[in-house]
């Protein structure tokens, strides 16, 4: 397996729980509670934002593959899969954030 698609993977394991373990909105923005829809919309653009930078390190070593719907949900069950970890520290072991 190439370095690059390692460091992807752990880039999106990351990036998956980032959501679900920072306090913040966008790691920027102080709220007293951070509601789960705020964690879900990060998680979407994080999902996004990994995403586009797969696409680059693909565009960079060979021509890249159109894709469709399918290829879309399977990489966002994985990413979420990948998540599971922070979706459980903040919610089943220290409880909803209060």
């Amino acid at each position: 397996m190439e370095s690059s698609v390692i460091v992807l993977l752990v880039l999106a394991l990351v990036a998956a729980n980032l959501p679900f373990i920072l306090p913040r909105i966008a790691g920027v923005f102080a709220v007293k509670r951070k509601h789960f829809g705020w964690q879900f919309l990060e998680f979407l653009v994080l999902y996004v934002l990994v995403g586009l930078l797969a696409r680059l390190l693909e565009a960079q070593q060979m021509p890249v593959h159109a894709q469709n719907w399918q290829f879309y949900v399977t990489t966002l069950a994985l990413f979420a899969v990948f998540a599971f970890p922070g979706f459980v520290a903040c919610y089943f072991w220290r409880g909803a954030r209060r």
